[in-house]
């Protein structure tokens, strides 16, 4: 299947708070924050959204194409994701800016304030599908980017009638509830944490049931909670795989969301896509940084049927590793 996974790439840095943000939030003073918070760590790692799916897609053997703007400082993160089975041919450097920087601090709760610099994705805008690939894909991931560059790829899937999941996820604080109206117009999917899910339906002013009516899939990730999946309507659970240990939250969601597509990909049932999601995800959690952790497909089969009945559909994926 030819994926498209479009979006943020950017280098991250990550740093631990040894306390709780909570804490030092003041209802009544709200309207005039200024806090800093004295860190006791701080790492950098390959990140961006758009990279972060694609990384582990690579890893589960589906060699997605990576479609987003990178600045000069791009070079060995270009190696980093070749090596991991990512198709980074699609992606556009721009040699007089730097690559996008996202800064996240994470408390003991594994709560998180972050910024994030646009750098080379602000030029996104400026690129379309058709400037990178010359064939129709099958399936293409608008995840966080620049919000012109969402706008315009969400507009031109419809107009060249290209499958395509809809992913604001941190861009739901940025973008207005007239731009999320208009990505998700003609989407095959949405993907959005609960908190996430809640602001999207305020600045729309639809509800989540109504959105179930209009989005073919909808996915809300819960955090330790597990996942909902909306198909048609109609609710799947999906309890989290529970981690060995939890180090850092940066990039589960992501994780989860290649473990989701690439179910999709093999056209597994939507419970086994959401069962691969939940799964990698605990990867994730289990290493410091969104693309610190590694597995091969057999591993990644093994561990999941210690909690999952796959009823041996899985071994598609090992086959298809050793086509």
């Amino acid at each position: 299947m030819d994926i498209i996974v479009s979006g943020s790439i950017a280098y991250d840095y990550l740093m631990r708070f040894p306390g709780r943000f909570t804490e030092f939030f003041l209802q009544d003073q709200l309207h005039r924050i200024s806090l800093s918070f004295l860190v006791d760590d701080m790492t950098k790692h390959w990140g961006g959204t758009a990279a972060n799916i694609a990384y582990t897609l690579g890893l589960l053997g589906c060699r997605p194409k990576l479609f987003g703007t990178v600045g000069r400082d791009f070079a060995d993160y270009r190696t980093w994701l070749d090596r991991a089975g990512v198709d980074t041919s699609t992606v556009r450097q721009l040699d007089d800016v730097f690559c996008a920087s996202y800064f996240v601090n994470t408390d003991l709760d594994n709560n998180q304030i972050a910024s994030f610099y646009s750098g080379a994705m602000a030029m996104a805008k400026d690129f379309s599908l058709a400037d990178i690939h010359d064939g129709t894909p099958d399936l293409v991931i608008i995840s966080p980017n620049d919000p012109t560059a969402m706008r315009d790829l969400a507009q031109e899937c419809r107009t060249r009638g290209i499958r395509f999941i809809y992913d604001p996820s941190q861009q739901v604080a940025r973008l207005s509830g007239e731009q999320l109206v208009a990505g998700l117009h003609g989407a095959y999917g949405l993907v959005v944490n609960a908190y996430e899910a809640e602001i999207l339906s305020r600045k729309t002013g639809i509800s989540i049931d109504a959105l179930r009516a209009q989005v073919e899939l909808i996915v809300i990730t819960q955090g330790a909670d597990g996942s909902d999946l909306y198909e048609h309507g109609d609710l799947t659970r999906i309890p989290a795989v529970p981690p060995q240990e939890i180090l850092d939250p940066t990039g589960v969601g992501d994780a989860y969301r290649a473990g989701l597509i690439c179910g999709l990909a093999q056209g597994f049932p939507l419970p086994i896509c959401g069962q691969m999601g939940s799964l990698s995800a605990a990867y994730v959690l289990e290493k410091v940084g969104p693309q610190s952790h590694r597995f091969d497909v057999g591993e990644f089969v093994a561990r999941f049927r210690q909690h999952f009945d796959d009823g041996q559909l899985l071994d598609r994926l090992l086959v298809a590793q050793t086509a």
